[in-house]
């Protein structure tokens, strides 16, 4: 049986029909599955999830989800695009571009009210998203005052409170402290063992063990170099460094240069 989620033949995308930032990438993602996407900065990474979540669209190649090709008429049609932004979710890397309200409580049901769903039913949600994640006390207030890690937790809110299938996650834990990054990865963890479907972007290699079981490596060339189980793509040292992941760290010691693969752990935007 054909559980794929998202089905990717030789898709190809450029930005103003000049800048290349996707060329010829196939990929199948099923459902239930935990895929991490990783490379370099500007190695197409967020082209990608902005692709899967519908909001631009191949120059050549096809993209299908839930079995349907998916093209800008057909997201038209309100029907479709209604069920397709319930199914999937996406957390952008900048927080700001999903907080536009007045107050954060407004920007997470913002969501689910387009969507038309219950007002009992958001509320319920919003009062468990807003304990999970330790909102509570953020909600009535404007999201230009928030620092960093609670911008994210609040775009976080505003996507899960839609219950989507899919969740696609742009550098979820990009500067962020290691208290945030482990609530934040701990939720991930909860969303898959409720049967979604999480994609999730990142040169964060020390999240990637935890929240993957397929990485697929993107190169400068903005094509899959590899993909495969997540361990095996994480002890392939020359992989990682071809693919400026890990940058070598030598120091000396007693007059002798050694060297050491040093993993990139936080990147700030």
């Amino acid at each position: 049986m054909n559980n794929a989620i998202f089905e990717l033949r030789d898709v190809y995308f450029s930005y103003l029909g000049k800048f290349p930032a996707l060329c010829g990438i196939n990929l199948d993602i099923q459902q239930g599955e935990r895929i991490a996407v990783i490379g370099a900065n500007g190695s197409g990474k967020s082209t990608l999830l902005h692709l899967l979540d519908g909001l631009i669209f191949p120059a050549r190649g096809t993209i299908k989800a839930f079995g349907d090709e998916i093209r800008e008429a057909l997201l038209d049609i309100d029907d479709f695009s209604g069920n397709f932004r319930k199914k999937v979710g996406l957390v952008f890397q900048n927080p700001d571009v999903q907080l536009f309200c007045p107050t954060v409580k407004e920007d997470i049901l913002f969501g689910p009210l387009q969507l038309g769903m219950a007002k009992n039913e958001i509320q319920g949600r919003l009062d468990e998203l807003a304990e999970i994640l330790g909102i509570g006390n953020l909600l009535d207030r404007p999201p230009h005052q928030l620092s960093v890690g609670e911008k994210r937790k609040a775009a976080i809110a505003s996507t899960l409170i839609i219950d989507p299938e899919v969740l696609l996650l742009d550098e979820p834990t990009a500067g962020l402290d290691p208290a945030t990054t482990r609530h934040i990865i701990d939720l991930l963890l909860q969303a898959h063992q409720s049967g979604k479907t999480i994609i999730t972007s990142t040169h964060d290699l020390h999240i990637v063990e935890e929240i993957s079981d397929i990485v697929y490596v993107f190169n400068h060339d903005k094509k899959i170099v590899k993909s495969g189980k997540t361990d095996e793509i994480l002890n392939d040292a020359q992989l990682l460094q071809d693919n400026n992941l890990v940058h070598i760290h030598g120091h000396k010691h007693k007059d002798r240069m050694h060297i050491h693969p040093h993993q990139h752990l936080d990147h700030h935007h």
